[in-house]
């Protein structure tokens, strides 16, 4: 479940978007999860076409996920509607995308432009946006034109198709073991969300999601009337008939949005790569430079994977990159935490995600510091380090601080909610008083992730 400061950030976007009843809808939804339209009714007490209204604006802006699941016996099915607290706050970061794509494929930025303004379109409906937004007096781009920056969008996978409207998803059947698994070898597990798992139902496979626009083959027009063709140009007459359906089937049926994921992945590569370089020296920023450049195309968007050879070729193409050799630039890379991959030792790889999270951190307890002061930077630092319940006397001892100053900072970190305790050979008691009582404190993640939210200090990733 969202936290609340979340729950009030994605309402405060929402409402400035959509307005306040659109908004109330997603808060609903936030806050209690996965509903029907009727629950949703019956909680916000809006007439069901305000509710239904506000579910298509969500829906159609990827804010909301319908799926379909078993209610009851037998056969029966019902249409629940599950929020996507993610791409909600994605909305922050529209400017950013804009920019990637500005950098990337400058001619491709109004069709993207359009996407992000209208949430799902069919090329047909870009198509008319474009057209209608060249300034007067400018020629106007052709339909082929437009398909073809369109689809390079599509090939570098900054554009996707829409996932399934409601797709089937069983919660039980998704939990229940198969006999397969009880005889695998155990294996730490990633538990997902139920937002995670819905949209993975929902998802296509790659193949669907990135399917470019086929193109018009020359000379349609004329295998048109060839009635009395013989048999191959027949044939091939019947070819291109395939060939324009499913091209008109793309343009004015099929929906298509943003691809978040790589949008997100790309704003993390940039961070990162620029995250290091005031800390380094010339040598290495050249290898580091070279490394996030010889970047190859993946379905990772967690992290960056580049071969050898091309970071050679392109650290020879810097500034003193030829007098370097092949052990300098990969001493230089291990030092940089890039790893070379088990299934090829001749590529690398960096995890975009560690060095956000340390930054994220970093942040965190910058805001900590701000507000409470030198001991509460340090022991919010040890309880964030450790991951785990640390006990109170533990705290004393490892950061050398007074006892009752630590006591009296503990209680104003859990009075601020960001930290929880639990009382010691006790029955476990969430928000015990973290002084009265004999205690162990541990960081509470989620509020740590609220603060950061709530300051939206860290709008980069």
């Amino acid at each position: 479940m969202v936290s609340q400061h979340g729950i009030l950030l994605a309402d405060n976007i929402i409402s400035d978007h959509f307005g306040p009843i659109v908004s109330k809808v997603c808060g609903c939804l936030l806050r209690h999860g996965a509903l029907s339209l009727l629950e949703i009714v019956r909680r916000l007490e809006l007439s069901p076409r305000q509710v239904k209204n506000s579910l298509l604006i969500l829906i159609q802006h990827n804010c909301v996920q319908a799926y379909t699941s078993p209610r009851g016996g037998g056969d029966k099915t019902v249409t629940l509607y599950l929020a996507i607290f993610d791409n909600v706050l994605h909305r922050l970061r529209f400017s950013k995308f804009l920019s990637v794509v500005r950098v990337d494929i400058p001619e491709s930025e109004v069709l993207l432009e359009g996407l992000l303004q209208n949430g799902r379109l069919t090329f047909e409906q870009l198509v008319e946006r474009t057209i209608f937004k060249v300034p007067e007096g400018s020629p106007l781009p052709t339909r082929e034109e437009i398909r073809m920056n369109f689809n390079k969008l599509v090939y570098a996978h900054y554009v996707e198709r829409c996932p399934k409207p409601e797709p089937f998803f069983d919660p039980l059947a998704v939990e229940q073991p198969t006999s397969t698994r009880k005889r695998a070898p155990k294996t730490v597990e990633t538990v997902l969300s139920l937002e995670q798992k819905v949209v993975c139902t929902a998802a296509l496979s790659d193949a669907e999601r990135f399917s470019q626009i086929p193109y018009l083959m020359e000379g349609s027009s004329s295998a048109n009337d060839g009635h009395h063709a013989v048999a191959g140009n027949k044939r091939k007459h019947e070819a291109l008939e395939v060939d324009e359906e499913d091209s008109i089937i793309a343009e004015s049926e099929v929906l298509w949005r943003i691809n978040f994921e790589r949008f997100i992945f790309c704003l993390k590569k940039k961070f990162c790569a620029e995250r290091k370089k005031a800390k380094m020296r010339l040598g290495t920023l050249a290898i580091w430079e070279a490394f996030f450049e010889a970047n190859v195309t993946n379905n990772d968007n967690k992290t960056v994977t580049s071969p050898i050879d091309g970071i050679l070729e392109r650290v020879g193409q810097k500034e003193g990159g030829t007098s370097m050799t092949l052990d300098q630039i990969i001493s230089v890379l291990n030092d940089l935490e890039c790893t070379s991959t088990t299934n090829n030792p001749e590529e690398f790889t960096f995890d975009l995600n560690k060095l956000v999270e340390t930054c994220r951190n970093d942040e965190i307890e910058s805001l900590v510091k701000k507000k409470h002061g030198q001991e509460a930077y340090t022991i919010f630092r040890l309880l964030l380090k450790q991951g785990c319940p640390v006990e109170t006397d533990e705290i004393t001892d490892r950061t050398i601080l007074d006892k009752q100053v630590v006591h009296e900072t503990l209680y104003k970190l859990w009075k601020d909610e960001y930290i929880d305790s639990e009382g010691v050979g006790l029955v476990p008691y969430r928000h015990m008083h973290p002084v009265t009582t004999p205690s162990v404190v541990h960081l509470s993640v989620c509020y740590t992730l609220d603060l950061l939210i709530k300051n939206l200090k860290f709008k980069m990733v």
